[in-house]
């Protein structure tokens, strides 16, 4: 599924070279992410899962891709977009990869017309490509805060921080965003990971 995605950004992207950040009067490119299947291998459980869509700062709520300069300075990529919202994105993401590790029976994304048993609760804190400066390609940090919610008992059952860092090969936006799908997924994966430990033992 990597490869898949780099050869389409790839092709996208021939001639593309040095900064990425330069000015643009063409359409923006567009983009997504995909994560592979989560595994699997815990015990199901005959429960549905909703998956909040996550709460971000105003500035990464958006479709365009963010990028933190070396003097800190918040700014985004010319030329391409993601094809949603980044929140949006993400809750898509993290929906598919649980409703593919099966530990739920149902997984859907909340707010939903299917009854559900428990809540994820999502804050996306870091989504961003990071430049420290002097020509060194920058690394993509995603960060989000998870709770698990039983809303019928009105409590929290767990909480995790998932992060992941990825350096970029270089400065290209092909490379840059391969960076943003390794990141990505691997924060993805850590979820469910730890969803795959959580006993939630729901109000029947």
């Amino acid at each position: 599924m990597r490869r898949a995605l780099v050869m389409a950004l790839a092709l996208s992207c021939t001639g593309c070279a040095g900064s990425v950040l330069g000015p643009t009067g063409e359409a923006p490119e567009i983009y997504r992410l995909e994560v592979a299947d989560a595994g699997g291998g815990a015990a199901r459980l005959p429960l549905a899962l909703g998956v909040a869509r996550p709460r971000s700062a105003v500035s990464l709520d958006t479709e365009r891709i963010a990028v933190v300069q070396p003097d800190n300075r918040f700014d985004y990529f010319a030329g391409i977009r993601w094809s949603e919202p980044a929140p949006q994105m993400v809750q898509a993401l993290i929906v598919r990869a649980l409703q593919s590790d099966g530990r739920y029976e149902v997984v859907v994304a909340a707010p939903s017309r299917v009854p559900t048993d428990l809540l994820l609760d999502l804050e996306l804190r870091r989504f961003e490509a990071v430049h420290a400066g002097g020509g060194v390609a920058p690394s993509v940090r995603v960060e989000f805060q998870a709770t698990l919610v039983d809303p019928r008992q009105v409590r929290r059952v767990s909480s995790i921080v998932a992060s992941s860092e990825a350096a970029a090969a270089d400065n290209r936006r092909v490379a840059v965003l391969d960076a943003y799908q390794r990141a990505t997924a691997e924060a993805v994966q850590a979820l469910a990971d730890w969803l795959r430990e959580v006993e939630p033992n729901p109000a029947r």
